[in-house]
C-alpha cells in the first residue's frame, strides 16, 4: 500500500508544472498580488508554498481570485498568479 499522495488526488498535476509556472511568472518578474505577497516573499518559504499551490490545485479545492468563487483557501493573489501559468 504505497500510494503516492499524487495518485490519491482527483486531478493529476504534476508537480514539475506548478514548478515551471513558478519559473515563468519569476522570469516575467511577476508583481505582488492583492495580498502584496511579492515573488520575493513567496520563495522564503518557496518548497512549503510550491506544495500547498499543487496539493490544492490537485485536489480540487483551489479556486483563483477572479472566477467569481471568491478566494475560500486564503491563498494569496501571488499564488493566484502563480497558478495560472500552470498548463
Amino acid at each position: 500500500m504505497s500510494e503516492s499522495k499524487s495518485q490519491a488526488k482527483p486531478f493529476d498535476i504534476p508537480k514539475s508544472m506548478v514548478w515551471e509556472a513558478y519559473q515563468r511568472v519569476k522570469a516575467n518578474k511577476g508583481a505582488a498580488g492583492v495580498d502584496g505577497q511579492s515573488v520575493g516573499q513567496f520563495e522564503q518559504d518557496l518548497k512549503n508554498n510550491l506544495y500547498r499551490l499543487w496539493n490544492r490545485m490537485s485536489s480540487g479545492s483551489y479556486f483563483a481570485a477572479g472566477e467569481g468563487r471568491g478566494n475560500p483557501e486564503g491563498i494569496g493573489r501571488g499564488q493566484d498568479s502563480r497558478s495560472t501559468h500552470c498548463g
